[in-house]
Order: structure tokens, then sequence, then C-alpha cells
């Protein structure tokens, strides 16, 4: 049962150029993705592919300079902003990428326990640092003091114990060594297995197939595919696009190959398919409009050759 729908959502920021002329950078346009309970849907992609902008959206955190289209719904009802600020840090918890979004003037401690629903916010707090390997010293400490690994798990302690249905994890993984880093992931399996839903948004798609049920690839701010974790595998025969079977191919362990060209950036994107000007598949029809999702072979994807 999906919990949380986006759909065809656009996102474009505001800016001021020479002479004061504003212009508007489109950064995702048409995105689409839904989390269903008790499933991980991770998303992966390059840098710029809006994949951080996606979870701000979602929580309603956007700078005031953002413009937003398309429809988000939570439990089917849309996500108004004032539904966001009402649902955020309750049902919906952001683990998120930068480590800045801790209170610098709090201890970490008290910090944790402001996001505890029921019971007792000490003994919660205090059992997630256990679970997540940090002393009992932490608790008394101020941002400033940890190290980047300390941050981000306290960061994640938030999300725990904040009882909420949606987790949207923001990078959790970078700084973490690999014994605390699968058990972050393996607590993100466990959210999941008792109803919940998680979005985990990464550049380690490896980690990702360790947990995830579904894969979303993102290209220069919108989805290209959603593919089950089973199809990443081989050579990426099962993949439905070209971008995704490109990225696949690019990982050290199969083969290594280099996607030509680079990802456009969102003030210079091409007509029609955003992948059309790096993809060997390219016809005249992919430069008049971008494709709509479809679904193909149980996924999803946004390619008129993909069969």
């Amino acid at each position: 049962m999906s919990i949380l729908e986006v759909n065809h959502l656009s996102v474009s920021f505001k800016q001021y150029t020479t002479g004061l002329k504003q212009i508007d950078h489109k950064v995702i346009s048409s995105l689409n993705v839904t989390l269903e309970a008790g499933e991980i849907l991770a998303v992966v992609g390059a840098s710029g592919s809006g994949k951080s902008i996606l979870a701000h959206a979602i929580v309603g955190i956007l700078p005031s300079n953002a413009s937003i289209g398309g429809v988000m719904t939570y439990k089917g009802e849309e996500l108004t902003p004032e539904r966001q600020k009402a649902l955020r840090g309750k049902e919906i918890a952001l683990v998120p990428q930068s480590v800045n979004f801790l209170d610098p003037l709090m201890k970490v401690g008290r910090q944790v326990r402001t996001a505890v629903r029921a019971g007792d916010a000490i003994e919660a707090q205090r059992a997630v640092f256990e679970r997540l390997r940090l002393g009992r010293e932490v608790e008394r400490m101020y941002p400033f003091q940890l190290s980047g690994g300390m941050a981000r798990r306290t960061l994640l302690s938030t999300a725990m114990v904040s009882g909420a249905k949606v987790i949207i994890a923001d990078e959790p993984t970078p700084g973490l060594d690999p014994v605390v880093m699968k058990e972050a992931l393996d607590h993100f399996r466990e959210f999941a297995n008792q109803g919940c839903a998680v979005l985990l948004i990464t550049h380690d798609i490896e980690s990702a197939l360790q947990i995830a049920d579904k894969i979303a690839v993102f290209y220069a701010g919108t989805t290209v595919e959603i593919a089950r974790v089973e199809d990443f595998a081989g050579q990426g025969e099962a993949l439905r696009h070209p971008y995704s079977k490109a990225l696949w191919r690019a990982l050290p362990q199969n083969g290594f190959t280099p996607i030509p060209g680079s990802q456009p950036h969102s003030s210079a994107l091409p007509p029609g398919c955003l992948f059309a000007p790096r993809c060997g598949m390219a016809t005249p029809e992919c430069l008049q409009a971008q494709p709509d999702m479809r679904e193909l072979r149980d996924g999803m994807v946004r390619c008129i050759h993909a069969t």
C-alpha cells in the first residue's frame, strides 16, 4: 500500500543575473516516486540529479526562492505546507545529509530526546545511542565535539526515536566505518519490516542493493527508471533505461566503463529526452519531447526505445 506519492514534481529556483534580470532554474522536472509501507526505495544518481532537493521538497524545507509544481500526497491526502509542518519530525522524519542540521548550542543527547514522542525520552535516547555505538559520554557533548561519523549517527538516532511512518535518509552512511554502516543499513531494513516506508538517498548503489526493495534512478532532475533490486545484476541486461545500464556498467566490478559526456546543468537542459545527447540509442524523435514514465517489465522507465 502506498503511503507517500510524488507525482510530476517540478522545482525551480528564482535567481537574479546582471541588471536584476530574474531567471528560473528548473532543477527538478516531472519527477515521480511512490513509497510503499514496508518497503525501502533507494534513490541513486549523480550529484546534481535532484536527490536531496526531492527530500527537502517532501518535508517542506526548501528555501523561499523555490517554486514547486506537481502533487505530493501522504496517506492519500495532499501534502500542503501546513500539513508538512505538522508531520515533519513526527510522521515524516528526515535524516539530513549535512551535519549542520544539529543545533550547535544544544547537547546532542537533549536534541535526540526532543524527537521522542512516547515513553521515557532519556531511556529511548540512551538505548538508541547504545545500538549505534555512541558512548554515554556522547550525550553530554555539543555537535562541534563530535567526529563526522558520530554526528551522522546522532542524526540517525533522532529519526529512530521519532516513531515516524516515513523516514527519508539523505546520504546517511558517509564517514561511518563498515561495521557501523552495516548496522545503520540494517536499522533501515528493520524500520521497513515494521511497516514504515524508507526513502534512502545514496551514491552507493552497492549498499542500497543490500537492503532496498526497489531502486529509483535519477538523471538531471527527473526519474528515468524504477527497477527491482534483482534487475541490478550481470551486465544490467534486465535494466530498462540506457542511463541505468551505463551507470551500472560504470562501477569497477562491472567493467568500469565510463559514460561519455556529462550530466547537463539545470540552466542548460537539452530539449526532449535529457539523456539523449549522451545516448547511443538516441533518434530525432528523442529530441522532440521528454518521454513520459511508462510501465515496462514490472518496472517504470522514461524512454521511448526501452524494451
